[in-house]
């Protein structure tokens, strides 16, 4: 195969990673709306709209596994093939915490007691600047993602123990204790899920600046 072809299947890879990653932060916001409104209409489209994301994860996976096998890449071309076979992953399952949000939202009918926009925003921009660190080949932009994770990670944390907070005083609701409880529970697992879409990010960034630097320091 002549190596032009070659160099446009990389091309097209990583155009189609990004193109992932978009629908992937498009279904991810809109269950971050779901969270506020508790549209269980908007709730049941993301949900739905699933195996939309899984299938297109199987296409890049298996034109990875066929770069690989069939074209043999090496050194930097070998690293930028393996790192979008691992950042599809990331990307599949930020769309699995977008359905569960917009589920959760649904639950909640709209009434949530704690400001999660703030924490959601956060988690969403560091994909988006993880992807743009991997779109535009920028180490920089990949190390700056994973510092942001330790604010994340302690925002969730307050925000969890304001929820507990709530249910120790009874500032939670009226409701019987057992669907207080559910309530709270629902909450915790948002704040969880919400937490893991910045985990996925601080990935995509380890694993960008693996393909970019050749340093899988901060690969797990």
């Amino acid at each position: 195969m002549p190596r032009t072809s070659y160099q446009d299947e990389l091309a097209t890879l990583r155009g189609e990673v990004g193109a992932m990653a978009d629908l992937s932060l498009d279904r991810y916001w809109e269950a971050v709306e779901v969270l506020q409104t508790g549209d269980p209409e908007q709730a049941r489209r993301i949900i739905d709209s699933d195996d939309e994301l899984n299938e297109w994860y199987l296409d890049i996976e298996r034109e990875c596994i066929d770069l690989i096998a069939l074209q043999q890449p090496l050194a930097s071309d070998l690293r930028f093939v393996a790192s979008s076979f691992k950042i599809v992953t990331d990307l599949e399952r930020i769309g699995d915490q977008a359905c569960n949000l917009a589920e959760y939202g649904r639950e909640l009918d709209g009434s949530i007691e704690i400001d999660v926009e703030p924490i959601a925003r956060l988690a969403g921009e560091m994909v988006e600047d993880a992807m743009a660190a991997y779109t535009r080949h920028d180490a920089e932009t990949a190390r700056s993602v994973a510092a942001r994770d330790e604010q994340l990670d302690e925002q969730c944390k307050r925000a969890s123990e304001t929820i507990v907070r709530q249910l120790m005083t009874g500032a939670v609701g009226a409701e019987p204790i057992e669907q207080r409880l559910q309530r709270v529970s629902r909450l915790l697992v948002t704040i969880r899920d919400i937490e893991r879409v910045g985990d996925h990010a601080v990935n995509i960034s380890a694993r960008t600046q693996y393909m970019i630097e050749n340093d899988d320091d901060l690969i797990y």
